[in-house]
């Protein structure tokens, strides 16, 4: 089958990106509007204003700096100092080894180890039953799969970008 690339202008392909990144948000745990203010200051060439953001996107102040605040929490945007302005500036880090990084150290510590904490606990149920034996024998191989996930993810996320890039290409292949 054969596709046609079809022609468009840089402001339909920059919007198109905007709302495909702002979707493809949701599936690492951030929301869209975040998203979208993610993929907005990573085709910026300079610095963006909350105003420029706010323009560009057509969303409120508050949303614009609740979720700034939340992609800084995230190490995905920093600050940007400007002689002269009173205004902060942001910048979204650029480096796709680094938002891979980030995004893992955030699954982690907001998925992985709540999941591990609660299997802690609940491994500790009294009683002696046919029920509870299956009970903490499930839970056991919860904690196992979701240790050996913890240590992947520790090593993803100090790895370097040549080892990251060539371990993420041999395991699509």
């Amino acid at each position: 089958m054969l596709i046609f690339a079809v022609e468009m202008t840089f402001e339909q392909a920059k919007a198109q990106f905007i709302q495909t990144w702002g979707t493809i948000g949701s599936s690492w745990g951030i929301n869209r509007t975040m998203a979208q203010i993610h993929a907005l200051l990573l085709i910026s060439p300079s610095s963006l204003c909350a105003d420029q953001i706010m323009q560009e996107l057509q969303v409120s102040r508050g949303n614009v700096n609740m979720n700034l605040r939340a992609l800084i929490d995230w190490n995905l945007v920093h600050k940007e100092l400007r002689p002269g302005e009173r205004k902060e500036f942001f910048v979204a880090e650029k480096d796709m080894t680094e938002v891979v990084q980030a995004v893992i150290i955030q699954r982690k510590k907001r998925e992985l180890e709540p999941l591990l904490k609660a299997v802690s606990e609940l491994k500790q149920v009294d009683g002696n039953t046919d029920e509870t034996q299956a009970f903490r024998v499930m839970l056991e191989d919860i904690e196992l799969f979701a240790r050996k996930a913890d240590k992947t993810l520790d090593n993803l996320s100090r790895a370097d970008a040549k080892w990251l890039m060539n371990t993420f290409f041999n395991l699509i292949k």
